[in-house]
């Protein structure tokens, strides 16, 4: 059995005084000095946490398989648990399952669950675990996970005893562990499937949920990770990263995520409120729509590829707080191609592929929202960079309440933002024919096949140099404009302690709250 690896957690702590904070490490995956002795270095038991997202309005649910937006991340992850999840370097480390094993095949996988209970006291045991997955498989249904749990042959797949679960695959997947932590694939009690009193495994348990309000929860004693230190969690909603801003300095809450970098550089010196950066934790894009005009001919792609001003988007839209990026996903992750040349803005090379595709003068709609920071500024930069070729952009600025759900089919150039996740995790949601939430509609049997070879290979060197072709092929031909990467700021009351300073969104140790306490 592949063992848990050990927990690494990085924590932000009270300096001798008492008052500013001291931020001991702010690039993923690094380790910084152990936290300052004194009594508010030792957890303490009791409180209640009020901790500040952006919402999703009044369509809000608690049904952990249809997470989302980073608030459902953190709803879904308080109140249930999944066989795995991704560590800081985005390897799969073991959850509710204590370990995985593969067939020499690659196609049957061995998957052993821990000793958990539910917050109703039933055990965990591997028909919650089938149930779970048979639900987000369902075909009738469009769960985000779904298309990550494709590979599982769930018909074949078997309970060979209470606690240990026998998946069947279609086709051998070397990766396979990284479908058990895939996002939105947790797992909830055999038979259930409504959630307005839900039960999960995870540290805090239900009390109360206003849809697009705050979401109650108390502490659970039975968590097989140890109870968490505060007595309750309250999970508030606030759209506009201004609310969020203001509460936590007004007392009104003790922990806001994603804050801009103009809130953090004001008050990170202060004293008054500790930031959390977590370095290049967020890809920013825009997504251009690969099966309608104009992005069907991918002369247009390509002249957008070369339009744009990388530094100056970073530079405008993120306050500088973050890396230019090169059109794909995962930078720094395994199988991403650093050696392809970062591409720089040609106006020219710009031009001459638009009266190759016959598309002077092209007028189109870019979408954007507020739903997220530096989105609608990106929009507005791209609008003035597109001028200079020789297009009009027109920016129309939807709905937070609705965007993500309404760029996935619609319009033809979105602005678009993701946390981290393997790029593994990334081609299998989002790149494929089958893909539940492929923004760009990129869908190409040879590539697909690809992926399959992918996961059919043991050879690490021989998976890797797959993965590369697949990746050379979306630099040169997808729909995926990859402009930067966002640090990712989270602010807190000077009294919050434990808060994971190598944890990218989407990750274990991001938005954990059963080892946070208040001093």
């Amino acid at each position: 059995m592949i063992p848990a690896p050990l927990a690494r957690r990085t924590l932000l702590t009270a300096s001798a005084a008492g008052s500013a904070l001291t931020l001991l490490s702010c690039s993923p995956g690094r380790s910084g000095p152990a936290p300052s002795a004194g009594p508010d270095a030792t957890p303490r038991r009791g409180g209640r946490l009020r901790a500040l997202f952006a919402g999703g309005g009044a369509n809000e649910t608690l049904d952990p398989h249809q997470v989302n937006l980073f608030a459902d991340a953190a709803r879904a992850k308080a109140l249930y648990d999944k066989l795995a999840d991704s560590g800081p370097d985005l390897a799969a480390v073991p959850r509710l399952a204590t370990g995985w094993e593969p067939g020499p095949g690659l196609d049957v996988w061995t998957v052993r669950l821990r000793e958990a209970a539910f917050h109703d006291g039933r055990p965990v045991t591997a028909a919650d675990v089938l149930h779970s997955y048979r639900r987000i498989a369902d075909p009738k249904r469009a769960f985000r996970a779904r298309a990550s749990l494709e590979p599982i042959d769930l018909a074949a797949s078997r309970a060979v005893d209470p606690r240990t679960v026998e998946f069947r695959l279609k086709r051998p997947y070397a990766e396979f562990p990284n479908v058990l932590a895939a996002f939105g694939a947790y797992i909830v009690p055999d038979g259930t499937d409504e959630f307005q009193r839900p039960v999960g495994s995870g540290p805090f348990a239900f009390v109360g949920f206003r849809p697009g309000v705050s979401l109650l929860l108390r502490r659970f004693d039975g968590y097989w990770d140890g109870a968490p230190h505060l007595e309750e969690l309250e999970i508030l909603a606030a759209a506009e990263e201004s609310a969020r801003a203001n509460a936590l300095l007004a007392g009104q809450a003790e922990y806001a995520h994603e804050l801009t970098p103009a809130t953090a550089r004001t008050h990170e010196s202060g004293g008054r409120i500790g930031i959390v950066r977590l370095r290049n934790s967020a890809m920013q894009g825009f997504v251009m729509k690969t099966d309608r005009p104009p992005f069907d001919d991918v002369r247009v792609r390509q002249a957008f590829f070369h339009l744009v001003d990388r530094r100056e988007l970073v530079d405008g839209a993120l306050s500088g707080a973050g890396e230019i990026g090169n059109d794909l996903f995962g930078k720094g992750s395994q199988y991403y191609p650093a050696g392809l040349p970062q591409r720089t803005r040609d106006l020219d090379r710009a031009r001459a592929l638009l009266r190759e595709a016959g598309a002077e003068g092209l007028r189109v709609t870019l979408d954007t929202s507020p739903v997220a920071a530096g989105l609608v500024e990106a929009a507005g930069i791209l609008k003035e960079q597109a001028a200079a070729a020789g297009v009009t952009v027109e920016v129309r600025v939807g709905s937070k309440d609705t965007y993500w759900k309404d760029i996935l089919d619609g319009g033809t150039l979105a602005s678009f933002r993701s946390g981290a996740m393997p790029i593994e995790s990334h081609i299998s949601q989002r790149l494929l024919s089958n893909s539940t939430t492929n923004a760009t509609h990129w869908r190409r049997p040879d590539f697909d096949d690809l992926y399959t070879q992918a996961q059919a290979t043991a050879d690490p060197a021989a998976r890797t140099a797959l993965y590369e072709r697949m990746q050379r092929r979306l630099f040169e031909e997808g729909g995926l404009l990859v402009w930067g990467f966002a640090d990712w700021i989270v602010g807190h009351a000077p009294r919050l302690r434990g808060v994971a300073a190598d944890a990218p969104a989407n990750t274990l140790d991001w938005a954990r709250f059963d080892k946070v306490w208040l001093a």
